[in-house]
């Protein structure tokens, strides 16, 4: 037995057990559990955490989703009204210019009929003063020639009359 107190092996390995003894009347093993159960229960906290935020996010992808598709929707509904609109536009465009020509080719055939009207009215004009100088020279000349005729010197009065 005196060689059992002398090796260091033994007296290390009492000096442990006192040193456990020591420890667990401490209560050190209590305050371990108590760290490694508050760690434990703050990994829970951050997990359970990160699972909120994740179906948080979750939540608003799919609420961003849906509003992309609604406002997806609507661009499609603008773009299908404004092309509507723009067809419509080009109908009455078309409907107007094809109204305006039509207005402005009936006018011009007013404005030619008139000027043919004021053309033959100025040829027929220009024809009766043509006639009248013919037949005043006419006249004039068979008058010249001739004896005087009271029925030929009454109609040159009468016509002389009138052309003034």
């Amino acid at each position: 037995m005196v060689e059992i107190l002398t090796d260091a092996h033994f007296w290390v390995g009492v000096a442990l057990v006192v040193f456990v003894g020591v420890l667990v009347m401490a209560g050190v093993p209590g305050l371990a559990a108590k760290a490694i159960d508050a760690r434990g229960l703050k990994v829970q906290s951050q997990l359970d955490e990160a699972n909120r935020l994740r179906e948080e996010a979750q939540g608003l992808l799919a609420q961003i989703k849906t509003q992309r598709e609604q406002s997806e929707k609507l661009a499609a509904e603008i773009m299908a009204n404004a092309r509507e609109e723009a067809q419509r536009l080009q109908a009455d465009s078309q409907a107007k210019l094809a109204e305006q020509i039509e207005r402005r080719g009936q006018l011009a055939e007013r404005r030619i009929a008139m000027a043919e009207s004021q053309a033959a009215a100025e040829v027929k004009a220009a024809a009766a003063d043509l006639a009248s100088s013919m037949a005043e020279r006419v006249l004039t000349q068979r008058l010249a020639g001739a004896k005087t005729d009271p029925l030929v010197d009454k109609a040159i009065s009468q016509l002389a009359g009138k052309l003034q």
